[in-house]
């Protein structure tokens, strides 16, 4: 059985499900978020858990005999930075406690594509030294942090580490008004019949559909062997705002922002060597099957 925490969150939900469809049985963890997906319901054996309780978290070995874990559960900053790292670094290592204690073979952790802010080199690969360079929110700080955490916890373990360089992600689940990626309120906006959001068309960068990013977490999580330690999740191209206005038929400015120049986005090379993973979703499959989504559920 496969362990994956924040389990009923975007990117947890899409990866269990994709885990399902390969024919693995799953435990998802919930903590603050208890309502399943339509697609998980009845399928998903669900643990409500405070990841920051270390008891809680390794009597889970006593219920299941769980063979890996993928760690995707994280919180949201307040007022005090400090909280926020506190909470996501108890959950972090009651995790590699677990993997550890229970002897899982695989221990799939959640970092970002963040952590390459500051290199100019596009498309980001992970043979890239990670810059010294100031990080534009806590929970990319944190994510950059996670990755020598994990290695080195479970170096001489026998857990195989796979760092997850997580990409920009949307689909189901995602928050409609979501502040760290423009597509899902330029979809909602055309849903609405309102004004888009201002975006230039040719602005744009790293995007993956949701049911993608899923399915590529499960096949790294459940693949016989890696090579590595370090993956990109994405879909491996860079987009435009104004491929989805187009599909969308919504009016965006013209052009860049900010003038000439390229937006940076992943590069799933590495990905798709050791999976054979490829993204089944483009601009215009992404858009009609999110919005069909939206049309039966609120986010």
């Amino acid at each position: 059985m496969i362990l994956v925490t924040g389990g009923l969150g975007m990117i947890g939900a899409h990866t269990a499900r994709a885990l399902l469809d390969l024919g693995h049985d799953v435990v998802v963890t919930a903590h603050r978020r208890g309502e399943v997906p339509a697609f998980l319901a009845g399928r998903v054996t669900v643990e409500a858990l405070d990841v920051t309780d270390r008891a809680a978290f390794l009597a889970l070995g006593e219920r299941h005999a769980i063979t890996d874990i993928v760690h995707l559960a994280g919180s949201i900053p307040g007022e005090n930075p400090v909280d926020f790292f506190r909470t996501d670094t108890a959950g972090l290592l009651n995790a590699l406690d677990a993997a550890r204690a229970w002897g899982v073979r695989r221990f799939a952790v959640a970092s970002s594509l963040g952590v390459y802010f500051g290199r100019p080199e596009i498309p980001w690969t992970e043979g890239l030294s990670l810059p010294t360079a100031a990080l534009p929110h806590l929970i990319i700080a944190f994510k950059k942090a996670v990755e020598p955490l994990t290695t080195h916890s479970l170096a001489g373990s026998g857990v195989q580490p796979v760092v997850l360089r997580i990409g920009t992600i949307w689909g189901p689940l995602v928050d409609p008004e979501s502040p760290f990626c423009p597509i899902p309120p330029l979809v909602n906006a055309a849903l609405r019949g309102s004004e888009p959001p201002t975006l230039h068309a040719e602005d744009g960068g790293d995007v993956c559909y949701a049911p993608d990013a899923g399915r590529a977490i499960a096949l790294l999580t459940t693949a016989e062997t890696l090579r590595h330690d370090t993956y990109n999740v994405s879909s491996g191209r860079r987009f435009t705002y104004g491929e989805f206005a187009e599909v969308l038929k919504l009016d965006l400015a013209p052009g860049r922002a900010n003038g000439p120049g390229e937006d940076p986005y992943l590069d799933i090379s590495r990905l798709t060597e050791d999976t054979g993973f490829k993204p089944q979703f483009d601009v215009a499959a992404s858009v009609a099957d999110y919005v069909a989504w939206r049309a039966e559920h609120p986010r």
